[in-house]
């Protein structure tokens, strides 16, 4: 089975941002991010970035966007997307997720979840797993993607790229 397997380390909090900024032009309806690494990884700060570029991208002016810990989910719309973000860490069985409404948003939004592993078997076919792990330095991040499907490679590599090289904005 082909896939998607790429890593990149992150200097900064800005190259982590510009990550997420490069790949919300590239999300569309039926994307699901699977947002996984420990505490403090900057799992939030990711997807606050990438709903902030989508909206300003949609002409909206971009929204707080705090963390869905204690709503579980929070919804924007960017444009004629809607994004849905979900923090899973308080779900105490995979079940759960389809009270949230989840198993529908996966199809029609573009849908970023924190603490993915809360989904068991219900995480989507094709959703991108971003790990995002602390690094030897404060300000480091490393960050793999994997995925089940192969057309993420070519829709990543030319934002991998840009930041390594240093000619993504704000890298």
């Amino acid at each position: 089975m082909s896939g998607t397997r790429l890593s990149l380390a992150l200097a900064s909090e800005a190259q982590t941002r510009a990550l997420a900024e490069r790949l919300a032009a590239r999300l569309g309806a039926g994307d699901t991010l699977l947002l996984d690494g420990p505490i403090g990884a900057g799992k939030t700060a990711f997807a606050r970035a990438l709903i902030q570029a989508a909206q300003a991208r949609a002409g909206r002016d971009p929204e707080d966007v705090p963390s869905p810990t204690f709503t579980l989910v929070q919804t924007y719309e960017a444009g004629p997307l809607e994004i849905w973000h979900a923090d899973l860490y308080r779900l105490g069985h995979p079940q759960e997720v389809m009270e949230l409404g989840l198993d529908e948003a996966f199809e029609t939004a573009i849908c970023l979840i924190e603490w993915p592993d809360r989904l068991g078997d219900l995480a989507p076919a094709g959703a991108l797993r971003l790990t995002l792990a602390p690094g030897e330095a404060e300000t480091l991040r490393h960050a793999s993607f994997v995925s089940d499907r192969a057309d993420w490679t070519g829709r990543l590599s030319p934002i991998l790229t840009e930041i390594q090289t240093g000619t993504a904005p704000d890298a």
